[in-house]
């Protein structure tokens, strides 16, 4: 086929779907939908529909963090090998609490719950990698250098697939749904912010101080804002005076801090939810979950975060 007739086909197929004519058909569903649903299609440009499915529910998402270093550490069979024991362990993990793993994309799973449990098991689901990612896959490399990243949301997501119809050997490839709607976009966000430092630097003020009797300095650090609050204007000879009578010299350098997140991310509406359902629970009456000031984008509630661990897993 040249570019020509290419390019033809394409716009043929493009104006049909984008049609006023082409139908898409949305219905309500309490169970998770799953590739072979019926009630979810390929766009058939023939009858000109597509069938897809709404579900409110929580969504769940699992990574390895630092796995560009991974890749660049170790040998890529000891990579393969991490790989497949992370997915196969962490699809295990999410059968355990009823979950249905609904999309894997290299290290990263993705794990969609029933509605009527779905906050008990969403957060159940996430200490439970937490755990196995910490006690049982991380012992078997000497540098503890295996973390995850865990993120939660809840609300309405819509299941519906893209793409075309394939057979032979690439149909596999085109067998998963596609997940649209904010909680996807939000828990996919929380999981790469889930277990990471960040750094930042900012300029510091080294206030030298003189003690004459002793033929001694010391140098203290100081917030640029604090700094300035321990001088104070004086209108003889344009100098400013400290609060401090041994105050001589100061000098402007920098200072770098590092904040790093909690493994496990959750929303407002899934930390209220699973509260609600279990208000008794170890990590709600020892308030094993804080709120964690972060930037998600497309969020603008609170994030709650936790490093918890199931007992089972630090008993020896």
């Amino acid at each position: 086929m040249g570019l020509k007739d290419f390019k033809e086909e394409v716009s043929s197929d493009v104006e049909t779907i984008l049609g006023k004519d082409f139908r898409i058909e949305v219905t309500n569903t309490q169970s998770v939908p799953h590739a072979s649903d019926s009630g979810i299609t390929f766009p058939n440009l023939d009858e000109k529909i597509q069938k897809c499915k709404i579900i409110e529910t929580a969504v769940l998402y699992i990574d390895i963090r630092r796995s560009t270093e991974l890749n660049l550490e170790h040998k890529p069979q000891t990579v393969a090998k991490l790989y497949s024991a992370f997915v196969r362990a962490m699809t295990q993990c999410a059968t355990y609490y009823n979950g249905h793993v609904r999309g894997i994309i290299g290290d990263r799973v993705m794990v969609i719950f029933n509605p009527s449990t779905s906050f008990t098991d969403a957060v159940e689901t996430a200490i439970l990698m937490n755990s196995v990612a910490q006690y049982v896959i991380n012992r078997h490399f000497t540098k503890n250098e295996v973390s995850c990243g865990i993120g939660l949301d809840y609300g309405r997501m819509l299941a519906t697939k893209t793409g075309i119809r394939r057979h032979g050997a690439e149909k596999h490839n085109y067998r998963s749904l596609v997940w649209l709607g904010r909680p996807a976009n939000v828990a996919s966000k929380l999981t790469d912010l889930a277990n990471k430092t960040s750094y930042k630097t900012e300029p510091v003020v080294q206030e030298g101080l003189y003690y004459p009797l002793t033929d001694q300095w010391s140098w203290i650090q100081q917030d640029v804002p604090d700094f300035f609050k321990r001088v104070e204007p004086t209108y003889l000879n344009n100098h400013l005076v400290h609060i401090n009578n041994y105050f001589r010299a100061c000098c402007l350098s920098q200072k770098t801090t590092g904040s790093s997140t909690p493994p496990i991310l959750m929303t407002e509406a899934v930390y209220k939810g699973y509260k609600a359902a279990n208000p008794k629970a170890d990590t709600i009456a020892n308030n094993w979950w804080r709120s964690v000031s972060i930037s998600v984008p497309g969020y603008s509630g609170t994030v709650y975060g936790g490093d918890v661990i199931k007992k089972a897993f630090k008993d020896p």
